[in-house]
């Protein structure tokens, strides 16, 4: 195969699946991973791409926001897993603040590994939850041992999310065990990144509402930065993503200061 047409199918794919990564690209196409990067470099420079750590997204894709179920259906395996592994971070749960047995308070952030962590949580827990993310919510209100706590505010089509004043004021006024967080893009210099800033300025003070914070984000997300910055990672206690990130980068993270953990 030709460079421009290896280049167009690169592109083809970066297309549909919105990101491609350098290692699976060379063993396709049986070629070395310098031979990738040099043709996403060629793409890049087209500006029919944006490199990222590890790989290119499609060009535009750092502040497009897919909708929910396009959002839900990528990398649905790994955001499983990073669900299941967050079950153990429920205050009283197995391993999680506070020990077993116990109850306390926990904040889900809208987000779609945040509800899958929510169709995960038993229906004996005993928790307080709070959460301005309208599937999560519905995936918790048949639990009968919840105090759950809806947020409202404007709801974002997009995301399903209440975002302004009157979410950023019910955040101000709790105090909250434990946050999972959710998050468009994450990096050590880009920090915490979303397109939006309403939905940017809802997870600032979800952030400043938790004593724990623990950030949920398959590995995909690793080096992508988006237009609202709403934190760093220092602000993350805990990181669970999937084996994607690479453990030469878990290590970096961790040594700035964030837990990882790869599911």
């Amino acid at each position: 195969m030709y460079a421009p047409e290896r280049q167009q199918e690169i592109l083809r794919l970066a297309r549909e699946s919105g990101r491609v990564d350098v290692l699976s690209l060379a063993e396709e196409f049986q070629v070395t991973a310098e031979t990738v990067r040099r043709d996403l470099k060629a793409l890049d420079r087209a500006g029919l791409v944006r490199r990222v750590h590890g790989g290119a997204i499609p060009a535009g894709r750092l502040d497009f926001e897919p909708d929910l179920a396009e959002r839900d259906a990528v990398a649905a395996d790994e955001k499983q897993r990073i669900a299941r592994a967050a079950l153990a971070e429920l205050p009283g749960g197995e391993g999680g603040p506070g020990g077993s047995g116990g109850s306390g308070s926990v904040i889900l952030d809208a987000g779609t590994t945040a509800a899958r962590l929510a169709a995960e949580i038993p229906l004996e827990a005993e928790l307080t939850v709070v959460t301005h993310g309208l599937p999560v919510a519905a995936r918790l209100a048949d639990h009968p041992g919840l105090t759950l706590h809806l947020v409202g505010g404007r709801i974002r089509h997009r995301t399903r999310a209440a975002v302004d004043d009157w979410a950023l004021r019910a955040y101000r006024e709790i105090n909250a065990d434990v946050l999972f967080l959710a998050t468009n893009g994450f990096s050590l210099d880009g920090g915490l990144t979303t397109p939006d800033l309403a939905e940017a300025a809802v997870k600032r003070t979800l952030i400043a509402a938790a004593r724990r914070v623990v950030l949920l984000a398959d590995s995909a997300k690793f080096g992508q930065q988006h237009f609202a910055r709403f934190g760093e990672l220092s602000d993350v206690d805990l990181l669970i993503t999937d084996t994607g990130l690479s453990p030469d980068d878990a290590l970096a993270i961790e040594r700035a200061g964030t837990e990882v953990v790869r599911a």
